[in-house]
């Protein structure tokens, strides 16, 4: 009965615990713009209170007494009652000028610190309960870690695949205060179990406090071995909702990997092999860096798979360590201690220390170094003192020459411009990889080939083309770069082009060409049709008088909307990175603004949150240019979004969404929208581009339109390239409270 008991209570535990994570970032997405590193902040969040919670199980089981330990834990349970159920005030708004990292720290800190401490709290204490029960297994209580570990995983995956697509986030937060409710109950039968004296009948184990204290080196690899999956698994939710949605079930796949590798090295039979996952360890990692030496972009179905791949090989052989080399169960809540401060110290370095430190992502392939410097040795045969001697030397030199080789290959590529040429690039990467896997059964020499080749690749151009910028925010990576034909200027943010304009405008500044919309943005395209249909149409004031037209961009990018604004308009720009502005302000990367709108306002900040202090019917267009990156904001696509905007809109008025997007089918929820507020809609799919459209500089680009009745669409009512969108059955209108990115992703 006793281990059935603490079975369920440390699942209910670890269960509440993973489904609030995932449920309280959904929460704070509509501040923040849907960037991946909201994600990572709560990570580091959820695990700073992880290392508090198991801080005060080790010191309290230290420092007080059985009985006063379980009395006063039962009475901490109790307290998070008072913040339930769980909500973010709606007046509590992210600082516009500035990182809202420390913001959404101490947001999450009101809202769900207290809960989550004492859930975090609860794993250790109750193995230690148990060990103190005098039960047949309470000698190693590891195993619980195990059930507390499964009951982790099967709340995050709880949570994308069952919660989120059922039930509104406003029913989630109660479903979960009953939850929490249940989890009390059960610590409460646990504390009266932890209350009675021990039978010591029962256990023939040596007093559970014989064991000496851990020694610093051990200490040290331990917080070693913990800080390296924890770093990799935000670096591969960096990698992967970068590109791609900012979805839950993208957050969680990596964590429930990171969860399935305690699972599998804590269990009482671990199902794998240790040595053989350490044998090929080196492969993946190689493998994993591919795409980064390279500078190439890997299609989802690959990038996807081959990072979940890595991440699990990299975990289980790091927690297979810890796993190997754990105390007893007297030294239970310190060795876990150690595990969380490895942990948090490897989400701050991710998501505070790293932004800061590089202008790319350049956390995870160093965190995949260290991951092969950690790995220990397999299959080397004894050494005599002379060559162990010449081996630690040529652990330096061979990765050094390795490395000089590769910088001069890497000259030749570049000076003979050969960066497309297939031939060039299997001899290029093919040679260093496998110079590099050769290395792979010496640790060290293996690591220092893999420092080599990163610091020698970052002399590489790649396909891309020359880069003149990079630049790093909470947004993400930001990337100004002319084209390998010298013809053309583009914008990324990731891999996703957010603006192009042709490097004749960057010498001949007051030449029409500065002034040519490009990208998603060409007269020719849907973007063109919809300004000349507004330009066509005649405004007028509540008095009859004509008036000049005003309207508003949601979305920065390069500035190429600038220059549809003809003399007397006004043009009011919205977008949420600080870093975009300065990119697109400066006339060195990009002139469409300097050139055809100097004076546009341009405010920063959430475009909900800064558009509702905008008088009503104040903007005859509305452009939203949010959703052609894949890390879309979601709020900006709900019923409650769409009424501001009509609120904004000028009678008459037209929305415009520029809805192009590689892994999303967006139209139909802007159809669903649409149908809702009773408004007409159409949409222009201009996607079949010729290659002189695309040696051009035009993309490839879908948008709507919305308007109040069908006059209001003016010529683009008679337009056979504007059609009526169709609304597959069963879609649901989004709203602040529900969505649902599974249903519209592209998975083929």
């Amino acid at each position: 009965m006793p281990l059935i008991l603490f079975t369920l209570t440390m699942f209910a535990s670890a269960s509440l615990l993973f489904l609030v994570e995932p449920m309280l970032a959904k929460m704070t997405l509509p501040l923040l713009g849907g960037s991946p590193a909201v994600w990572n902040t709560c990570l580091v969040f959820f695990q700073t209170i992880l290392l508090l919670g198991y801080l005060y199980a080790h010191a309290s089981t230290r420092w007080l007494g059985r009985r006063k330990q379980v009395f006063f834990h039962l009475v901490l349970t109790l307290l998070p009652f008072a913040v339930l159920p769980l909500s973010i005030p709606r007046a509590w708004q992210p600082p516009t000028q500035s990182s809202p990292v420390l913001w959404t720290l101490g947001m999450l800190t009101v809202v769900v610190g207290l809960p989550f401490f004492v859930l975090s709290s609860s794993a250790p204490i109750l193995q230690r309960w148990f060990a103190q029960s005098g039960h047949r297994s309470a000698h190693d209580p590891y195993f619980l870690y195990a059930a507390s570990n499964a009951g982790s995983l099967i709340g995050l995956l709880a949570y994308p695949l069952l919660l989120e697509p059922t039930l509104r986030l406003s029913r989630q937060s109660g479903l979960w205060s009953y939850g929490y409710l249940v989890f009390v109950l059960l610590t409460a039968l646990c504390a009266a179990q932890a209350w009675r004296p021990k039978p010591a009948f029962l256990s023939t184990e040596a007093p559970i406090d014989a064991e000496p204290p851990p020694t610093w080196p051990r200490r040290l690899r331990w917080i070693a071995l913990a800080f390296v999956p924890s770093s990799l698994m935000m670096g591969v939710n960096t990698e992967l909702t970068t590109d791609v949605p900012a979805i839950p079930l993208l957050w969680v796949m990596p964590l429930a990997i990171y969860l399935l590798s305690f699972i599998l090295v804590f269990a009482t039979r671990p199902p794998n092999s240790h040595k053989w996952l350490v044998r090929r360890l080196p492969l993946l990692i190689l493998f994993s860096l591919y795409p980064i030496l390279s500078k190439s972009h890997l299609p989802l179905p690959l990038l996807f798979p081959l990072s979940m791949a890595t991440l699990f090989a990299v975990a289980m052989v790091c927690h297979g360590e810890l796993a190997q080399s754990r105390p007893g169960a007297a030294r239970l809540t310190e060795f876990y201690l150690w595990i969380s401060l490895g942990g948090v110290l490897g989400g701050l370095f991710n998501a505070l220390l790293a932004p800061v430190l590089f202008s790319t992502v350049a956390e995870f392939p160093l965190v995949l170094v260290f991951a092969a410097l950690l790995r220990p040795a397999i299959d080397l045969l004894p050494l005599t003192p002379v060559k162990a001697a010449s081996a630690r030397r040529n652990d330096w030199l061979l990765p050094l020459a390795l490395g000089l080789c590769t910088v001069a290959a890497i000259a030749l590529v570049n000076h003979f411009q050969l960066a497309t040429n297939l031939s060039a690039q299997i001899l290029l990467f093919g040679y260093s990889l496998l110079a590099c896997m050769a290395f792979g059964k010496r640790p060290l020499r293996f690591a220092a080939g893999l420092a080599a080749l990163l610091l020698a690749f970052s002399l590489y151009s790649g396909a891309y083309g020359k880069s003149l910028y990079t630049g790093r925010s909470f947004f993400g990576v930001l990337r100004v770069a002319n084209s390998p034909s010298g013809k053309l200027r583009y914008l990324f943010h990731g891999a996703i082009i957010h603006g192009i304009q042709t490097l004749d405008a960057q010498s001949n500044p007051t030449g029409p060409a500065s002034r040519d919309p490009l990208a998603y943005y060409t007269r020719s395209g849907p973007a063109g049709s919809v300004i000349h249909a507004f330009e066509a149409k005649s405004l007028h004031s509540p008095s009859n008088e004509p008036r000049q037209p005003s309207w508003a961009v949601v979305g920065l990018g390069a500035g190429a909307m600038a220059c549809y604004l003809q003399p007397g308009e006004s043009l009011t720009f919205y977008e949420i990175d600080p870093a975009v502005e300065r990119i697109a302000r400066d006339p060195k990367y990009f002139t469409f603004l300097s050139q055809c709108a100097p004076t546009a306002p341009i405010l920063l900040g959430d475009a909900r949150l800064r558009m509702k202090a905008a008088p009503d019917a104040s903007y005859d267009l509305i452009v939203l240019d949010a959703f052609s990156g894949d890390t879309i904001p979601m709020h900006l696509m709900t019923r409650e979004a769409l009424r501001l905007y009509l609120s904004k809109l000028a009678p008459g008025g037209i929305l415009a969404f520029h809805i192009s997007n590689s892994h999303l089918r967006l139209a139909p929820i802007f159809a669903a929208l649409a149908q809702d507020a009773n408004l007409v809609c159409r949409i222009d799919d201009d996607t079949a581009l010729t290659h002189a459209e695309f040696d051009a500089g035009k993309s490839a680009s879908q948008w709507m339109v919305m308007t109040r009745t069908p006059a209001d669409l003016g010529a683009l009512a008679t337009d056979p390239r504007w059609t009526s969108v169709s609304i597959p059955p069963g879609t649901q209108v989004w709203t602040d409270d529900y969505s649902n990115l599974l249903r519209i992703i592209k998975w083929n």
